[in-house]
């Protein structure tokens, strides 16, 4: 009964929220999406976090950490790189450029007849394509959660349940999880009452109240998230002895080589090495979200000073990148030692699967009552957090891009009210529900789903980033990017599983594309270069619009540097901390604690030489570029 009480008080919470913001987020869309660009940084840092903090992604370390080690995780935190980026480099260039979405941004940066036919386009593929696939991501993970905690045949009349089983057989919905025991018609219909509940609850209080309800709930859900998680971490070393007798409980069951291997920060050198090398080099740069494209730019858009947008990306860095992960290592591992498994198993869709779904058994078998529901609690927070964001953003395109744009001003040759763009937002969430169910019906582990959305998002990376630093970069360089990276990913898909070979080529192809389109193709009027270079104030390579608008060629670029390497410096100290406060907690019997230390030491120095960069530079004419070309 408490573990019920805790989680009724958080969706009591939730929706309150929601409706206390309901006047305000009805006044028009920039309130709505933007909650009227009044976010301070570490808000809107924490509620980045938290949306990041999804829980289908506690469920993808676990099971990294078993089919590989510790250092596939690398996967994930190699993107800290591209958070720092989109704060130190691409944030405030988002708030000047005064859009609601990315789809818009193409209507001020490019021009062409066909800039418009890119605006929708773009719209439908992030908006409602890619989120959706996301989406149903975050949805699997709390379908194999549902299915341990919540045993609707045991609380619901079977009048109701019937309803339920009819809708799941006549769709030949296959929503069992395989978690638990459960006949698979019992799992189905108890998977897809809490799949729709937990989508109304979200929906309720996010379509009612805004962006502003999802930030105010997205500060509560992290701090709930992060202290479920920090005491089911206690509470998985406490069952495996402590963390001295964790490690050697590790090699007793896998051996000194392999417990080594799972322990490492570090891939082997080997075969393993190069591809994995290329894999995160290529990651962090090539995918969709590089220059914050999405939610990111939305919370960076929303902050109230440019200061808070660059605060924002930090505090979202150290929670996502060192804090949240150094707990989930801990667990990761301490379920290693209590569900210990067969090397020769660990291959196949299967075993990855139930890798991952031991992140919710531990909690079920482990916590204990009140405890139990705090975690609980916590993953719903996460669930919340992620799917909140996702609609919010998602309706976004839908109501500012596609029906106000394109169906209002292009077709219909009018301005929607402020009251029917809100209507048409509410709207657009049951669509976006709608879709991201389907895809979810057709997933297999989060890990196989998480690796395709990678790729298919690969093409896009190094176009989104240089529309910002290359005045050259034209609508034709996207939609050849665009192009390549849809009919490349399906070849690559039949015709290799080798997932660098796949990155790489899918990262060279829409590249290629993109600078020959840039060359090739029609260039941008000098007008709308103009007219957005006065605007956005870019950073990089802008000498030609300078030297038009009477400024320094050089200062652009200048700029750019100095932001780079305030990127660079910050991005080690932040991979530095991560891996030293990882090694004094997780780390083979055999190995020093010196190193560790060092680490640590590292981040600590590095800091005074970022931190100046990163806030104390108040205004773009503030570098000198004649000091930092010479550097």
């Amino acid at each position: 009964m408490i573990d019920l009480l805790i989680v009724l008080a958080f969706v009591a919470y939730s929706v309150t929220s929601g409706f206390r913001a309901r006047k305000q987020a009805s006044k028009n869309l920039d309130e709505y999406f933007l909650a009227g660009r009044t976010l301070t940084g570490w808000r809107a840092g924490l509620s980045m976090a938290a949306t990041q903090f999804a829980a289908d992604t506690p469920l993808l370390v676990t099971g990294l950490i078993a089919t590989g080690g510790i250092f596939l995780v690398w996967r994930l935190w190699i993107y800290g790189i591209a958070f720092l980026m989109m704060g130190f480099i691409f944030a405030a260039a988002w708030r000047r450029a005064g859009v609601l979405t990315d789809a818009e941004l193409t209507e001020i940066r490019y021009s062409g007849r066909a800039v418009l036919f890119l605006r929708g386009l773009k719209a439908v593929y992030y908006g409602t394509v890619i989120n959706c696939v996301v989406l149903a991501m975050v949805l699997v993970a709390a379908m194999r959660i549902a299915e341990v905690f919540l045993r609707w045949n045991e609380w619901l009349p079977e009048s109701i349940l019937g309803i339920f089983y009819a809708i799941t057989s006549g769709l030949d919905l296959s929503l069992g999880g395989g978690v638990t025991q459960l006949d698979p018609a019992v799992a189905a219909a108890n998977n897809l009452i809490s799949i729709l509940s937990i989508l109304a609850f979200s929906a309720l209080y996010s379509a009612t109240g805004g962006l502003r309800s999802v930030v105010a709930t997205d500060v509560m859900q992290f701090g709930l998230a992060m202290v479920g998680t920090l005491i089911y971490a206690w509470i998985v070393v406490d069952a495996a002895g402590g963390l001295s007798a964790m490690m050697t409980k590790m090699s007793e069951i896998y051996g000194a080589a392999k417990t080594n291997e799972l322990l490492s920060f570090a891939p082997g050198p080997g075969e393993m090495l190069l591809p994995f090398l290329m894999i995160i080099g290529l990651q962090w740069f090539f995918q969709m979200n590089s220059d914050g494209t999405g939610y990111l730019a939305q919370r960076s858009m929303a902050c109230a000073t440019d200061k808070d947008a660059r605060i924002a990306a930090v505090v979202f860095s150290w929670m996502q990148i060192v804090v949240r992960s150094l707990i989930w290592i801990v667990i990761g591992v301490g379920l290693l030692v209590l569900y210990p498994y067969s090397p020769e198993a660990a291959s196949g869709d299967a075993f990855v699967a139930s890798r991952e779904i031991l992140f919710v058994t531990g909690i079920d078998e482990l916590l204990p009552a009140g405890i139990r529901g705090l975690m609980l609690t916590g993953l719903l927070a996460a669930l919340a957090s992620t799917i909140d964001t996702h609609l919010n953003w998602g309706a976004s395109y839908w109501s500012n891009d596609i029906y106000q744009r394109i169906v209002c001003q292009h077709y219909l040759k009018r301005d929607a009210s402020n009251r029917e763009l809100v209507l048409v937002a509410r709207l657009s969430y049951i669509v976006i529900l709608i879709i991201a169910l389907v895809v979810m019906a057709n997933l297999g582990s989060i890990q196989t789903a998480w690796f395709l959305s990678l790729m298919f998002g690969a093409g896009m990376g190094f176009v989104l980033v240089m529309r910002w630093l290359w005045e050259r970069i034209n609508m034709y360089a996207e939609l050849a990017a665009m192009a390549a990276s849809l009919i490349t990913a399906p070849f690559l898909l039949y015709m290799t599983d080798v997932e660098w070979i796949r990155l790489g080529t899918m990262a060279l192809m829409s590249t290629l594309a993109a600078v020959a389109a840039a060359y090739l193709a029609p260039q941008t009027d000098k007008s709308i270069l103009d007219s957005f270079y006065r605007k956005v104030q870019p950073l990089g390579f802008w000498g030609e619009t300078a030297r038009r608008n009477g400024d320094n060629p050089l200062q652009a670029a200048a700029r750019f540097y100095a932001e780079a390497r305030t990127t660079i410096l910050a991005s080690l100290s932040l991979f530095l901390a991560l891996v030293g406060a990882g090694k004094l907690l997780i780390r083979p019997a055999d190995e020093a604690i010196w190193p560790a230390l060092l680490y640590l030491l590292g981040s600590a120095i590095l800091v005074r030489f970022w931190w100046d960069g990163a806030f104390q530079r108040q205004s773009v004419e503030s570098v000198d570029a004649d000091k930092v070309l010479s550097e």
